[in-house]
Order: structure tokens, then C-alpha cells, then sequence
């Protein structure tokens, strides 16, 4: 996995932690599917993984199917959770389980986007 450290970005090989919350799992009249979810792994990063199956991904695969990943790295945790609205103590599991899940995911990937906070992305399509 891709671990943004703060001036870098390196590799940093961790296990996915439990639990895993489920962010957007959505079907669509089309016969697409847009899936996300997010956890924390032992190296204390936290991923926010996505995959898009269908027609929706027309624009970027030739075989129906999407994936990406995004990764904040523990140091930049704290301010993710600022960002989001989230008490200094809160889980971010939890707050992105209690505010984040279903159209309001989008606007969270909106915030990764577009906000300075360092996140890396990785991509893969057919």
C-alpha cells in the first residue's frame, strides 16, 4: 500500500483491520453497481476503496469494471476528522459510518479531492 508521509510517498505493506464500513452500496436501474467502503489497516492508514461495476463505467473501462483506492496516512488522520466534523477522540470509523454512508459519500470523495490534505490514488480499470 502507498503510505504519504510529509514530504514523500512510499510503500508501506500493513493488513487490513476490522471492521470495514460499508460508505455507498448502490444499484442502479442501468444494472450498475457503485460499492465503497473504508478501514483502517496495522499500519494505522486509512483506505477508502471503491469499486464501480456496469454501464457507469463506460467512460473508463472496456470490461465493465473500476476500481481505485484512496489512502490517508496516520499522520493525517486528526485533520481528515476535522475536516469531516468529527470530535478530536472520534473514531473515524465511526464518524464516517454516521455521517459519511450513502449520497453522502460523494460529497466525501468530493472533500479528498478537492481539499489540500495529501491523499495518494490508485486506479485500475479493464
Amino acid at each position: 500500500m502507498a503510505y504519504v508521509g510529509e514530504d514523500r510517498v512510499r510503500i508501506v505493506r500493513a493488513e487490513a483491520l476490522e471492521p470495514t464500513v460499508v460508505l455507498r452500496k448502490e444499484d442502479r436501474a442501468d444494472g450498475s453497481r457503485l460499492s465503497l467502503w473504508a478501514y483502517l489497516d496495522t499500519a494505522g492508514q486509512l483506505h477508502i476503496d471503491g469499486q464501480d461495476l456496469g454501464p457507469v463505467t463506460r467512460s473508463v473501462s472496456g470490461d465493465g469494471e473500476y476500481e481505485y483506492f484512496k489512502i490517508v496516512a496516520p499522520e493525517h488522520v486528526p485533520r481528515l476528522r476535522a475536516i469531516l466534523g468529527g470530535a478530536p477522540d472520534e473514531p473515524i470509523l465511526d464518524l464516517l459510518e454516521r455521517d459519511w454512508t450513502g449520497e453522502r459519500s460523494y460529497a466525501l470523495e468530493d472533500i479528498l479531492r478537492e481539499s489540500d490534505l495529501p491523499v495518494v490514488l490508485g486506479v485500475w480499470s479493464g
